[in-house]
């Protein structure tokens, strides 16, 4: 397995992490049982970057990975948890916490739900509009201190706050949707974690399965799934997006590669501080991603990729709009336009 740092001030992980989410939440049926062993082969393949957080599947899944961790030395992994989203009981997001004293409480839980004494990159999952980011930092570097979590880490913030976070502890990555589709971190937000050494996590790398080269027109939505309610999902959108897939697949069929294993290539060859996290849900789709690692791209083919989905040129924003609202990052990219 290819070793990267997240960033100046975080830890080393594998190049490829594993994003856990889509086993609880959002993606169709639960398999634990398959879930598991996909945690499992990707362990046993050199992956140690974990990421979940304590609202995916309303905690269901820290406690799947404690059971699939369960037995194994805990040094083995490094879990990245978001923390911060609120539900209602019926799944639907109602808002985001940030306040010192919830950071705290949220921890407490989560820490009992893993089975573990120490989460290592811990992260607000959106800020929270209501209270100073320097306040939730701070609330995560007492539990530094006291040793509940090993690193701090930021999730789709804007360059202002990424500067007002890092001015109160060091920010070992922060985590962003960045893809062949989503590219607006390039403008400004990428230039500042660079700037600042502090690493990026990339989830989304295959836009949600859109960029996985099998769906289709006709595909049905699982009920309640992201593809459901994703701008780039519908009906006004889909057909656009898919032949820019199509033109991705010419180039992956060149090299001898899939449209999602030359999806995330395309990522890797973005910087070393870059650790792209694969949501894959079983062992066959783990293993599919995997493969990108022995794939070689040039800058002959990097320009390939480019031109075949150019910048900007997909159809749709990343969320409906309420959830859009909740992107610092994207207000971020608004003022910068």
């Amino acid at each position: 397995m290819i070793i990267r740092s997240l960033g100046t001030h975080g830890p080393l992980v594998s190049a490829i992490g594993l994003g856990c989410g889509g086993m609880s939440d959002a993606s169709g049926p639960e398999d634990e049982a398959e879930s598991i062993a996909t945690i499992h082969a990707a362990i046993e393949a050199g992956i140690t970057l974990l990421d979940t957080a304590d609202f995916y599947g309303m905690g269901h899944n820290e406690m799947l990975l404690r059971e699939a961790l369960g037995g194994r030395a805990r040094e083995q992994v490094v879990i990245s948890d978001k923390f911060g989203g609120l539900r209602d009981p019926a799944g639907r997001f109602v808002g985001v916490d940030g306040r010192p004293a919830s950071v705290k409480n949220f921890l407490a839980y989560t820490l009992r739900r893993l089975g573990t004494d120490y989460v290592d990159i811990y992260r607000p999952a959106r800020l929270d509009d209501t209270v100073p980011i320097e306040e939730t930092i701070g609330a995560i570097a007492d539990m530094i201190k006291a040793g509940y979590v090993r690193f701090i880490g930021l999730s789709e913030v804007g360059s202002a706050t990424i500067r007002r976070a890092q001015a109160v502890h060091p920010i070992a990555d922060v985590q962003l949707e960045y893809s062949l589709f989503s590219r607006g971190i390039e403008a400004d937000i990428l230039p500042t974690c660079r700037e600042l050494g502090i690493g990026v996590t990339a989830y989304g790398v295959l836009s949600h399965g859109l960029l996985s080269g099998q769906w289709s027109k006709d595909r049905a939505h699982a009920p309640g799934s992201f593809t459901s309610f994703s701008p780039r999902f519908n009906r006004a959108n889909l057909d656009h997006n898919l032949a820019l897939v199509e033109a991705l697949r010419s180039v992956a069929e060149a090299k001898g590669a899939t449209v999602s294993q030359l999806a995330i290539a395309w990522i890797l060859t973005r910087g070393q501080d870059i650790v792209p996290l694969v949501g894959a849900r079983r062992r066959k789709n783990l293993t599919e991603s995997l493969k990108t690692l022995d794939l070689r791209l040039t800058d002959d083919d990097v320009a390939r990729i480019e031109q075949a989905i150019p910048k900007d040129a997909v159809a749709g924003e990343r969320y409906p709009e309420p959830l859009m609202a909740l992107l610092d990052s994207e207000r971020d990219r608004e003022q910068n336009r």
